[in-house]
């Protein structure tokens, strides 16, 4: 009669709570180390946690009577785990098998129980989804609904290790591709690097091939030079005849207006011809003074037009020649060859 009083009151308080108590727990579920879950998840499976825990096993009668009464009314249904109305009903049901209003309560907190696993398996908490599974289980091995939570739990856990690799495999495939654009950088950045190089040493070439070209038209020049004077030197001192004294008065100012060079440096290369390797050649129209200077020149034609034009007049203007009685027109073509 004491046993039926006391399990009145919970039969009667219960549907009351339970209604309005089913968020309330879920709130007050303590959070599962997402680091266990994943691990269980990823196959690292840990032991089930036990339906009832030791320290609600080693409880007296009286004492879990108050505690599950005191767990009712707190709407600790089925959680925190090891102090929830779940676990000490399934503790008085092992010290009294045959008491029905233990058996009543765990009937009516059952559905609630497995609302609360379902919920933990869609938050993929699987150590508490396990341990609430484990609770049902021992509440009542027959359950239907059990095989489909055991289920449901199995394929959450297979699905967030598909998750973990592929994420793990999206992630090993991102890296894979930022290190192949990091060598295909690295490789066209040598290559740039070798091609500026080949550039760089064929113009030092061209620049050396003009210099030599430059040197051995001044040599040809200064040999040149050299034969004249040694020719002029050589009229001088031939001895002169009567006889031939009128014509060299006569001779006198055809001579007197021959142009002599006396210097006639070689024209820059464009710089810009030297790198495209371009050869020509321009037909220059020059005027020399009667000092021998150069003191006007202009271009007659030119091979290619606009290329070497302006050189070729600097040039011009700048050759000497031995004075004259009066001023000399001509004109003279000047050539460029990149290879000498």
């Amino acid at each position: 009669m004491l046993s039926n009083l006391h399990y009145a009151k919970p039969r009667l308080v219960v549907p009351l709570l339970l209604v309005l108590a089913i968020a309330a727990c879920s709130k007050d579920e303590p959070a599962t180390a997402p680091a266990a879950d994943q691990a269980a998840a990823a196959g690292q499976a840990a032991p089930p946690p036990p339906a009832v825990s030791a320290e609600v096993q080693a409880m007296n009668v009286d004492q879990l009577r108050d505690a599950a009464t005191n767990a009712l009314r707190e709407n600790r249904i089925y959680a925190p785990g090891g102090n929830n109305a779940m676990e000490y009903y399934l503790a008085l049901r092992d010290k009294l098998p045959s008491d029905p209003g233990v058996t009543s309560a765990l009937t009516d907190l059952m559905p609630y129980t497995l609302i609360a696993a379902e919920q933990s398996i869609a938050r993929e908490e699987f150590t508490e989804a396990q341990r609430l599974s484990a609770i049902i289980e021992k509440a009542d091995p027959k359950a239907p609904a059990l095989p489909r939570l055991k289920q449901s739990i199995a394929a959450a856990q297979e699905a967030v290790a598909q998750r973990a690799q592929d994420t793990e495999a999206k992630t090993k495939a991102a890296e894979e591709n930022r290190l192949k654009e990091q060598q295909r950088l690295a490789q066209q950045a040598e290559q740039q690097r070798a091609t500026e190089a080949a550039a760089a040493q064929q113009l030092v070439q061209q620049q050396e091939a003009a210099r030599q070209e430059a040197e051995r038209q001044a040599a040809a020049r200064r040999e040149a030079e050299q034969r004249e004077a040694a020719a002029r030197a050589a009229a001088a001192q031939a001895p002169s005849t009567p006889a031939s004294a009128p014509a060299s008065t006569a001779a006198t100012p055809a001579a007197s207006n021959q142009l002599r060079p006396i210097s006639t440096p070689a024209p820059r290369y464009p710089p810009e011809a030297l790198r495209a390797g371009t050869a020509g050649e321009v037909l220059v129209e020059f005027t020399v003074g009667t000092d021998g200077s150069v003191t006007s020149a202009r271009v007659v034609r030119a091979t290619p037009a606009r290329v070497f034009d302006r050189e070729a007049v600097n040039a011009a203007k700048r050759w000497k020649f031995q004075p004259v009685s009066e001023p000399v027109t001509t004109r003279r073509t000047i050539g460029f060859n990149p290879g000498g």
